[in-house]
């Protein structure tokens, strides 16, 4: 056993080496610079807790919190629903089931920036000739509001990343034993009984994972919300990420940016982990 332990930490040692430089270091560094004026380069001073004090007194930081935290709680329901949804889909006994997992998981595989662009042309052009050929107003003039910014932002993700949370759910229902849903099915028991009563519990576990990572997702997307709306009209749909990066590098504040994504980092950390604290419970009693 202790020869075994010995190659383990030899094996893992790499990896966690890279963890630390790449990221514990980082972080640790972006800590302790948070409360100077760092400039990127040098830090002269040390100015306390003036840049968090100063963040949550600052209106749009604040608004970008809030438009990330709704659409955060929006992404996360609609992924899981329609994550799940798909799953259901595909694992029937459907001969273009596999076929269809593929169509469903590959807008992942596109990158953001790319996809953001392209639902961009779809939003303004074909949805305003769509609007024009019949004369709808709703479908003209698309991420020029905030509303229509924000369900772009949504329809975005969501179209993105259901396949990837599909594949989750995917894991977990192709190992329910299916003696039970045989049993079931001969005690008389409807397709919504079996769904309620054997297959949502069963999957109680896929919740935990998918929600963890559509939540941890949602509040660190970037790329998509850069290509689609630049943050606009207004910097009303700007979320988090992108207005600490703007902080750091357009308005040249490395400090108060660092500042700004320590708070991030603990918001994001909180609700990812009581999420997963909640559900690991609520595993329990399913």
């Amino acid at each position: 056993m202790n020869n075994q332990s010995k190659w383990f930490w030899i094996f893992l040692s790499p990896v966690l080496l890279a963890l630390a430089i790449v990221v514990v270091f980082p972080f640790l560094y972006g800590f302790v610079f948070s409360f100077s004026n760092w400039n990127g380069l040098t830090a002269t001073s040390f100015v306390g807790l003036d840049h968090y004090i100063n963040l949550f007194q600052e209106e749009e930081f604040m608004n970008s919190v809030w438009f990330t935290v709704k659409f955060s709680i929006v992404t996360v329901v609609l992924l899981n629903v329609f994550g799940l949804g798909l799953a259901l889909i595909v694992t029937r006994k459907i001969k273009s089931g596999n076929l269809l997992r593929t169509v469903f998981f590959m807008p992942n595989l596109i990158g953001g920036l790319i996809l953001g662009f392209i639902w961009q042309f779809i939003f303004i052009s074909v949805f305003g000739d769509v609007g024009n050929l019949l004369g709808l107003e709703s479908m003209q003039g698309w991420l020029s509001t905030p509303e229509t910014g924000f369900w772009g932002l949504v329809i975005l993700t969501s179209w993105q990343m259901a396949g990837y949370i599909m594949i989750i759910y995917i894991a977990y229902l192709e190992n329910i034993p299916k003696d039970l849903i045989e049993a079931a099915q001969i005690d008389g028991a409807t397709a919504l009984q079996r769904f309620k009563n054997i297959t949502f519990p069963l999957v109680a576990p896929a919740f935990t994972v998918s929600m963890f990572l559509t939540l941890s997702m949602a509040f660190k997307i970037y790329d998509q919300n850069l290509s689609l709306t630049n943050g606009g009209p207004f910097n009303s749909t700007q979320m988090v990420a992108m207005e600490i990066v703007r902080t750091a590098f357009s308005d040249n504040e490395m400090a108060y940016a660092q500042a700004k994504a320590v708070i991030f980092f603990l918001i994001v950390a909180v609700i990812a982990l009581t999420q997963v604290y909640y559900n690991k419970k609520r595993e329990v009693d399913l």
